[in-house]
C-alpha cells in the first residue's frame, strides 16, 4: 500500500511539473508573438490622388487636427530621380507629404514650349507611391484657376534678372501657382531643387510677401552619371542632343577651377566660349552673381556667396536647359 501511495505521489509530481512547463512554454510563445508584432512595421496607407482641391483640403483638415506636420513638393509632372529626392526628404522630415502635379500654363511665355512639355501622370503617381508620398494633387487648369488669375508679382532684382529678363511673365506665373498651392495646402515646409536657383530666390520673396510661416527647403541638384542635371526636358532630347548636353556642366566645373586664377569676366568668357564651341549648343546667358541678391559681381570679393547661372539651347528644336554652379560659398 505504501509503495502504491508513493507511485501516486510521483505521478502527480510529474504531472504538475509537466503542466508547469507547458504553461511556461505557452507564455513564451505569447511573448514571442507580441514581440514580433511590435517589430513588424505598420502597413502604409495607400497614396491618395485628388483632382479636386476641396477633397485634398478635407483630408488635410483631419491631418492638421491631429497636429501633424505637412511637407509640399510642387512639380509640373514628368517626374524623375530629382523630384523623387525632394519627396524622400519631405517624407523623412514631415508626418504627411503632398505632391502637386500641375503643368502651369501661366508661367510659359512660349506656347510651343508648353505644348512640348511631357505629360506622364500615371508614371508620376507610380514613382510617388514608391517613394512614400501621401497625397497627390493633380488638378485641371479649370480647377486650379476657376477664374483668370490677374494678380501681379514682382520682386526685383531677383525676379527681373536672368530668367526674369529672358522670359517675361515667367516668374509672375510661378508666383501665381505657388501662392495658390501654399493657400490650398498650407504646408509647414516646401521642397525645391537648387537647379532652379533663381526660382528659389523668387519663392523666398513670395513667402515674405504673403506672410505665411513656410520654410523653404533647398535640396541639392541630382545629376546623371555624366553630370547632366536631371530635368523633365531631358526626355525631349534626341540621342545626339543627349550626348552633347553634359558638356554644359563640364564647362561649368572647368570654370570653377579656372576662376581660382582668373577674373570674373575671364571666367565668364571661358565658360561661354567652351560651350558655344560644341556644335549644337548655344548659350542664351551665363551670369555670375551674388548668391542672395542675384546681381552681377565684378570681383570674387564682392560677395561671400557667388553662383553661376546658365541657360543653354541644345539641338535643332531647340531644347532649353538650365543649370548652375557655386563659385564661392
Amino acid at each position: 500500500m505504501l509503495f502504491q501511495h508513493e507511485k501516486s505521489l510521483f505521478f502527480y509530481l510529474i504531472l504538475a511539473i509537466s503542466n508547469a512547463f507547458c504553461h511556461i512554454f505557452r507564455l513564451n510563445l505569447v511573448f514571442l508573438r507580441n514581440s514580433l508584432l511590435l517589430c513588424t512595421p505598420k502597413k502604409r496607407k495607400d497614396m491618395k490622388v485628388f483632382s479636386k482641391i476641396v477633397d485634398l483640403q478635407n483630408e488635410l483638415f483631419a491631418v492638421r487636427k491631429d497636429g501633424k506636420s505637412v511637407g509640399l513638393v510642387p512639380t509640373m509632372g514628368a517626374l524623375h530621380e530629382g523630384h523623387a529626392s525632394l519627396v524622400k526628404r519631405s517624407v523623412k522630415e514631415n508626418d504627411v507629404t503632398v505632391v502637386s502635379v500641375f503643368l502651369n500654363p501661366t508661367q510659359f511665355n512660349d506656347q510651343g514650349d508648353l505644348d512640348r512639355y511631357p505629360r506622364t501622370l500615371d508614371a508620376d503617381c507610380e514613382l510617388l507611391e514608391k517613394v512614400g508620398a501621401d497625397y497627390v494633387l493633380a488638378p485641371s487648369v479649370e480647377e486650379m484657376y476657376p477664374i483668370p488669375d490677374t494678380r501681379k508679382f514682382e520682386f526685383p532684382p531677383v525676379s527681373t534678372v536672368m530668367e526674369g529678363a529672358k522670359r517675361p511673365g515667367h516668374f509672375n506665373g510661378v508666383c501665381q501657382v505657388v501662392s495658390r498651392l501654399f493657400y490650398i495646402v498650407r504646408p509647414d515646409r516646401a521642397y525645391l531643387g537648387k537647379k532652379d536657383w533663381q526660382q528659389i530666390a523668387v519663392i523666398k520673396q513670395l513667402v515674405k510677401y504673403i506672410g505665411m510661416p513656410i520654410q523653404i527647403v533647398e535640396c541639392e541638384t541630382i545629376r546623371e552619371k555624366d553630370g547632366l542635371a536631371k530635368s523633365s526636358r531631358n526626355t525631349l532630347l534626341s540621342e545626339e542632343e543627349r550626348a552633347i548636353a553634359p558638356k554644359i556642366y563640364q564647362a561649368l566645373k572647368t570654370g570653377v577651377t579656372f576662376s581660382k586664377t582668373h577674373t570674373v569676366q575671364e571666367t565668364h568668357d571661358k565658360v561661354v566660349n567652351d560651350i558655344n564651341a560644341v556644335d549644337g549648343l548655344d548659350v542664351e546667358y551665363f551670369s555670375i552673381v551674388d548668391g542672395n541678391t542675384l546681381l552681377d559681381v565684378d570681383s570674387w570679393d564682392d560677395s561671400d556667396s557667388v553662383v553661376g547661372c546658365i541657360t543653354v539651347y541644345c539641338g535643332k528644336t531647340p531644347i532649353r536647359l538650365i543649370d548652375h554652379i557655386t563659385f564661392r560659398e
